[in-house]
């Protein structure tokens, strides 16, 4: 059984709250029930073990419950969800789609059949193993979207060690790699797994108060949005013991304006990469972006300043990409670091590292200036070519409600010059009334050449 630590653990706890949807709470003993009652239907739907699965869903009863019956079964599952519309029809080309499973908004099931066979060389090692897959897609908000291959039992590993059971908010998403961490960890040790019904800060927040949530795991661009939308206000948030940032770098600004409203919740970084899976992850300080990553199962180096990970959880490798692995195994990551010891600061991406003049400037510290006016909303810091530099610092901004548009680049720049080098300050500040992340609440930086 690829599932036997978890159903033991649904079992001991068949009474207390699993996961609660529209206000509705289902016991561990519901889910255990539910998921027990798939294989005769999926045997009836034609989806034998090696088949390959898309499930497109958000959260919910049975989005959870069948997802772990396939795991069960030893399917292939490919998780989307709404905020990949855009591309899933090539989603369902590339991971060569057998069968889709749709989840709608009254929580009912239906199976189409494609007329596709999945025959890439990842899946028959599956097969051949007996063992259950995961195919997960980057964001592409750098470019093409890659889709990673696991092998779902390498992934499980670490859901076997006992970790403490909070009450979880499923914030991060149905189709990606800190989501399906969020629903095994939050099932694995007797917690509860909260759904909400949007991702806006007032749904988010309503929930912690109406549930009692403890643990909020999201991402430095929405508690930023948190701030900013004063929602707080309006709720109780005294259960909320833990919340934790993923997914991109954290801006100082933000970290310490967080810490400041609310300096009873703990914060703690979290670091996990599609191809790797999550690491364990442990925060100097609440206040402090230094990180100890690494865990069972995973390795870490530092070579010319970028992370390397070797983890047991690796993907077997991309279906539509050339192997990203070094000969021995370590995955480079193309984050650029600073190591204190055992602790790391993340700078970036190395990509998205602007040079100039022979200068380094690293995004995340000029945004992190530039958020710290209370007239700015989010912004995105981004190099183009100079002639005479060899780049430029460049700023996208979204200005505040009531914000004047006209005198921001003036503000901006003025407030660089007195906290940043000369050679970090924008020189050019474009101001747009669109928000700067996509649906999974990360930034989307722009790129050289497009808009």
């Amino acid at each position: 059984m690829h599932l036997d630590v978890l159903f033991q653990r649904l079992e001991e706890g068949a009474e207390a709250d699993a996961l609660i949807w529209r206000d509705r709470v289902y016991s561990y003993g519901w889910l255990l029930e539910h998921i027990q009652g798939w294989p005769e239907r999926l045997e009836a739907a034609g989806i034998a073990p090696g088949t390959v699965v898309a499930l497109e869903a958000d959260f919910s009863p049975n989005a959870v419950a069948l997802l772990l019956a396939l795991i069960e079964r030893g399917c292939v599952l490919v998780p989307l969800t709404s905020s990949v519309a855009a591309k899933r029809e090539e989603f369902l080309e590339v991971a060569q789609v057998e069968y889709i499973g749709t989840i709608d908004a009254n929580d009912e099931v239906a199976f189409s059949r494609l007329d596709k066979q999945a025959d890439h060389a990842f899946y028959t090692e599956l097969r051949r193993r007996g063992h259950p897959g995961l195919v997960l897609f980057s964001s592409g908000s750098t470019g093409k979207s890659k889709a990673s291959v696991h092998d779902m039992v390498d992934l499980l590993e670490k859901f076997r060690t006992p970790r403490p059971a909070y009450r979880t908010v499923s914030f991060l998403l149905y189709d990606h790699i800190g989501g399906v961490n969020t629903m095994l960890h939050t099932l694995s040790n007797q917690g509860c797994l909260i759904t909400v019904r949007d991702r806006r800060p007032e749904s988010v927040l309503e929930a912690v108060e109406r549930h009692h949530v403890e643990l909020l795991p999201t991402s430095p661009t929405f508690l930023n949005m948190i701030l900013l939308s004063e929602a707080y206000k309006n709720f109780d948030l005294s259960s909320l013991r833990l919340v934790t940032y993923g997914t991109e770098p954290m801006l100082e600004s933000t970290l310490l304006g967080f810490r400041r409203r609310f300096p009873g919740i703990r914060l703690s970084q979290t670091y996990g990469l599609s191809e790797t899976g999550i690491l364990r992850a442990k925060s100097k300080s609440s206040d402090s972006l230094w990180v100890k990553l690494g865990g069972e199962g995973f390795e870490t180096r530092i070579v010319d300043g970028i992370l390397h990970i070797r983890a047991r959880s690796a993907m077997l490798g991309y279906l539509n990409a050339d192997s990203p692995f070094t000969e021995d195994g370590w995955f480079v990551t193309g984050d650029l670091v600073q190591q204190d010891g055992e602790y790391l600061r993340i700078l970036g991406r190395n990509s998205e590292i602007i040079n100039v003049g022979g200068e380094k400037v690293y995004p995340a510290e000029v945004e992190s200036v530039v958020q710290e006016l209370d007239d700015v909303a989010e912004v995105s810091i981004y190099g183009e070519r100079n002639a005479i530099l060899g780049n430029a610092v460049c700023a996208r901004v979204t200005p505040c409600v009531g914000t004047n548009r006209e005198s921001l680049p003036i503000l901006v720049k003025k407030h660089c010059r007195e906290r940043l080098e000369r050679f970090k300050v924008p020189v050019k500040v474009e101001v747009v009334e669109r928000s700067q992340h996509g649906g999974r609440f990360k930034k989307i930086r722009p790129i050289e050449g497009r808009p």
